[in-house]
């Protein structure tokens, strides 16, 4: 996967969690990677799905329902990039809400700036444990 999407940077250790967003008994792996890449964002979003279908993943939804799946590659920031396409937005709408997602990315990037909400991604991390820990 690398030589197609460019120089890991960063690597956060593996979490592992429970479904997000709908019931299953599965249980997910979940890390954070800091890439340079060459690609701008839609051609990075085109490699990263290639790499899903060539691992296997079928979809994401059965009747607009979230289902189990091999894998799932998000591009969650780019930079400081702000965008919004059909197929892409970036930062990725749901980051500042899923403590799966940023946990591992508060390990290798807790110093970023979300470019919508002007924090940090150590802030956000704290305030969504914060938030976790009272439900």
């Amino acid at each position: 996967m690398i030589e197609r999407v460019g120089d890991i940077l960063a690597l956060s250790d593996f979490y592992e969690t429970s479904s997000w967003g709908y019931d299953s008994t599965e249980m997910y792996l979940n890390t954070a990677v800091k890439l340079e890449t060459e690609l701008k964002p839609e051609e990075l979003l085109a490699v990263t799905q290639e790499i899903e279908r060539e691992i296997g993943r079928r979809g994401k939804t059965v009747n607009g329902k979230y289902q189990d799946r091999i894998i799932d590659i998000d591009v969650l920031l780019y930079d400081d990039l702000m965008m919004r396409t059909p197929k892409l937005t970036i930062p990725h709408p749901l980051l500042h809400r899923r403590i799966f997602v940023l946990q591992p990315l508060f390990e290798i990037a807790p110093d970023v700036v979300h470019p919508v909400l002007k924090k940090t991604i150590a802030d956000i991390y704290h305030l969504m444990s914060e938030h976790d820990l009272r439900n």
